[in-house]
């Protein structure tokens, strides 16, 4: 396996004053699975592609196993990729799509064999071998591009949304196939998606990206529980962080944030000088918020009315228009929660629940306890 080394790499494309990937440092360790994480445009797919050796690279330096090969053609950069599409030969069995690359570079006809068996075994293939890709479901089809890139044996395996093609419950199989995959070849994966549950039930880090830069890099839970941002803490969750404005003010010698007329004490924060000295970005996550037994009583941290209840089963939805019109959150309560669109809540969460932002920049106001 091998160690991948991205060092302010960039990339532009002509006529485009905006660099599509800016300044992008990271290391992905050997045996490691990093999840490449963000919006569509955020640069995630085009880094990917400047590691395959498919997209040039502008600035920076590329190196794989200590070695640079910013100027090394894709075939001989040792790294396997499975694309988004399954792109399998639709007039070969499986078995020879499985072996075809391996065919192509000359690879000894017995060595051949024992890649594919043993690529069928771990993959489930082996009595599909005989099939051409049209007789196949579409988990079996990315199944089989999977197989063609672990018969190649290379340093670095390399996923660009592998699983958008597929139906949610097949999505979340070969998910844990994959999970599986890494475990059993210990190999290094570097994994592109948009879908933040696949990056937090599949990476041992994740490296969210945004507008072309790296936002944040930590392991998956480090970053949900410790958002560097606003954005980050937005596109980490589901439904994502609730992030209102508060209006910051002292009140018998203790900072509160004041929304929509309701004040929380701002304990965690005491010996924090803010950059803006009247306002502040709030964050709370759903799950942390919590009807109180008393609305509109001095225990309501917040108070709006309900303008939406989505009921999913298992828990419920519910949407709160906040009073003053500072702003709309969602509360993720139990299924049997009895509230009506119309009724006037309050919501209560613990202090340590509570995240600060600045307004300008987004950067996450850091609280004196951590």
């Amino acid at each position: 396996m091998a160690t991948v080394t991205l060092k302010n790499i960039c990339k532009s494309y002509r006529g485009t004053p905006v660099p599509s990937v800016n300044d992008v440092s990271f290391t992905v360790n050997d045996g490691e699975f990093m999840v490449l994480l963000g919006p569509s445009g955020c640069g995630k797919s085009t880094t990917l592609r400047m590691i395959a050796g498919l997209e040039s690279i502008t600035k920076g330096q590329l190196d794989i196993d200590g070695r640079e090969v910013n100027e090394v053609a894709a075939k001989d950069r040792d790294i396997a990729m499975v694309f988004q599409s399954y792109a399998l030969y639709p007039h070969m069995t499986v078995a020879e799509n499985l072996g075809f690359g391996l065919k192509r570079r000359k690879v000894d006809k017995n060595e051949i064999a024992a890649r594919v068996k043993k690529a069928c075994g771990i993959l489930g293939l082996d009595e599909l071998l005989e099939r051409k890709p049209f007789a196949l479901s579409g988990g079996q089809r990315q199944r089989v591009a999977l197989g063609r890139a672990i018969v190649r044996e290379p340093k670095v395996f390399l996923f660009d949304e592998p699983l958008s093609n597929l139906d949610a419950a097949l999505r979340v199989n070969t998910r844990n196939e994959l999970v599986r995959l890494h475990q059993r070849l210990n190999a290094t994966m570097i994994y592109v998606t948009h879908d933040q549950v696949e990056a937090m039930t599949m990476g041992q880090r994740i490296c969210v990206m945004n507008k072309g830069r790296v936002a944040q890099i930590g392991r998956p839970l480090d970053v949900y529980r410790a958002p560097a941002d606003a954005f980050v803490a937005r596109f980490l969750g589901n439904p994502p962080m609730n992030i209102v404005r508060a209006q910051l003010l002292e009140h018998n010698g203790l900072r509160h944030a004041m929304v929509g007329g309701c004040a929380l004490p701002l304990e965690r924060w005491k010996g924090v000088s803010f950059s803006a000295a009247d306002e502040v970005l709030l964050g709370v996550r759903p799950e942390e918020l919590s009807l109180t037994t008393t609305p509109g009583s001095e225990q309501a941290s917040l108070r709006g009315t309900v303008s939406g209840v989505e009921p999913l089963g298992a828990e419920t939805l519910v949407i709160v228009e906040l009073e003053r019109q500072a702003g709309e959150v969602t509360a993720r309560l139990h299924r049997e929660t009895s509230v009506r669109v119309g009724d006037t809540v309050g919501l209560s969460c613990a202090s340590e629940a509570i995240y600060l932002f600045d307004p300008v920049s987004e950067k996450a106001i850091v609280a004196t306890d951590h």
